[in-house]
């Protein structure tokens, strides 16, 4: 037979202990007795029957702590540790609640703590239901009376939202599955702005589905927003805690989700009368700024026919102007053109004249010191040219 050291026995108790799962969640009843308080705010405290008792701790922050009092039998959720340094074993409490609330009630407060816990009740994920919703989703029974209330509400307030329901059973066994398939169909669709999830009044026993865990985390995985109206303004379901809002009643979740249609005729018809009336008075505004711009122009206009006379005169002048200039430049043109063709080389030799001319070099001959015998020179007349020998050079005698 082997041979084992207290800490080996320690660990083995603490790992029988910690992975039962019946000692890792369940319900105790019993008297409180020896209640302390540490400075941190824990409570540690002896549950007991007739028989037997078991050393419990609850943390400061455990829901129900305020019900702890010597004497008080009361029924605690948690689980069984083993503490090795002290070789004994402890009830770690999480919910304390007064005995005799029954079973659901407690799983409803076990429920409840944990999933607080997990974050699924946080304010700050729960998100804003859309004013004007085009499609509402409805998860409820196809043949109760809350269907045929929410439909005449949204068609009293809001027509123009059109409403589609996702049957489900809302009692019994089945009720939990049946509406999470309910609201995934409806994800699923994706034509939705808001699902209500409904059941008209009952027991708690026949509001249990709407405590179910995996309803809870149907509805927190959503991606639609969602409205809880369950039983009745006192009811509280854990399906209430997690949607992102809870109405009272079936019909008062009708009212949240739409707008007032009556309500919004009034507003837009106001609106109306509020933007005539700023218009009215813009145009009217406008309409004096117009008048005094006119107004000014028409005393600050110059005299355009004081000024088209003025222009007319300086035409006038600037064409007898022009018309002298060109008169006189034309004359003076016909002038020089008659000098000037009295002194071409031509009308010289229409007179009478000649221009003797070498000829090779075609130089004019102006006096007889370029002359040689026998030269031969060119003499240009009006009509002709006339080639010739020079025979002799005779010097005039002066």
């Amino acid at each position: 037979m082997p041979i084992f050291t207290v800490s080996q026995i320690s660990d083995y108790i603490k790992q029988l202990v910690e992975n039962d799962e019946l000692l890792l969640d369940l319900w105790i009843t019993g008297e409180i007795s020896n209640l302390r308080t540490s400075q941190a705010g824990h409570a540690y405290f002896t549950l007991k029957d007739d028989t037997n008792q078991l050393q419990c701790v609850m943390f400061k922050r455990t829901k129900g702590r305020d019900l702890l009092e010597s004497g008080v039998s009361v029924s605690c959720h948690g689980r069984i540790t083993f503490y090795e340094a002290r070789g004994s074993v402890d009830f770690i409490g999480d919910i304390v609640m007064a005995e005799g609330l029954g079973l659901l009630a407690m799983e409803y407060e076990r429920l409840k703590s944990q999933l607080e816990n997990e974050g699924l009740f946080d304010i700050s994920r729960k998100r804003t239901i859309p004013k004007f919703p085009k499609v509402i989703g409805v998860v409820t029974s196809s043949s109760g009376a809350v269907f045929h209330d929410i439909c005449n509400v949204i068609q009293r307030r809001y027509p123009l939202a059109k409403v589609i329901l996702a049957s489900a059973q809302v009692q019994g066994a089945n009720a939990p599955a049946s509406i999470c398939n309910a609201i995934d169909a409806l994800n699923l669709d994706g034509r939705p702005d808001v699902i209500i999830i409904a059941r008209g009044g009952g027991s708690q026993e026949e509001l249990s589905a709407f405590n179910d865990e995996s309803l809870a985390r149907t509805i927190y995985k959503s991606n639609i927003p969602t409205v809880s109206a369950i039983g009745h303004e006192t009811d509280f379901t854990i399906a209430d805690y997690v949607a992102d809002l809870r109405a009272p009643t079936p019909s008062a979740a009708a009212e949240i989700t739409t707008p007032d249609g009556s309500a919004l005729v009034t507003e837009i018809y106001l609106m109306m009368q509020q933007a005539y009336i700023r218009l009215s008075y813009k145009s009217a505004a406008l309409t004096q700024q117009i008048q005094a711009l006119v107004s000014k122009l028409e005393h600050n206009i110059p005299d355009i026919t004081t000024i088209y006379r003025n222009v007319d005169d300086q035409c006038q002048r600037m064409d007898f102007s022009v018309s002298s200039k060109t008169a006189l430049l034309k004359q003076q043109i016909i002038s020089r053109t008659i000098h000037l063709e009295a002194l071409s080389p031509q009308a010289t030799l229409q007179r009478g004249y000649a221009i003797i001319s070498t000829h090779n070099a075609r130089e004019v001959v102006s006096s007889i010191k370029m002359l040689s015998p026998n030269q031969l020179l060119s003499i240009s007349l009006s009509d002709g040219t006339v080639s010739t020998t020079v025979n002799d050079v005779i010097k005039n005698e002066s």
